[in-house]
């Protein structure tokens, strides 16, 4: 199955940090119950409908990494992968 997100919609998929103590030891994600914070662009929506019937261009495409809002995400899963759909509002930064 292959997502095709719709207007100002993206489609991310997590990026997971490995915590690492000072000792070496490296935590798993299931430490960190949060939801993350980061991830990869894998597709791009057309762009938000404007009152004048415009459609405006995306600011960030497909490879980007990004970084988004914490709970704006929503969580999907697809051919046993997990995405997030957010909208490009959400989205913070990119990553360079």
């Amino acid at each position: 199955m292959k997502l095709k997100p719709l207007f100002n919609n993206v489609i991310v998929k997590p990026l997971k940090d490995e915590k690492v103590t000072e000792s070496g030891i490296i935590l798993p994600d299931t430490v960190d119950k949060e939801k993350p914070e980061k991830g990869e662009i894998i597709a791009v929506g057309s762009g938000k409908v404007l009152e004048n019937g415009q459609v405006s261009k995306m600011s960030v495409k497909v490879g980007d990494q990004v970084m988004f809002k914490k709970y704006s995400p929503d969580e999907v899963k697809v051919d046993g992968q997990d995405y997030l759909v957010l909208s490009e509002s959400d989205i913070i930064a990119i990553i360079e």
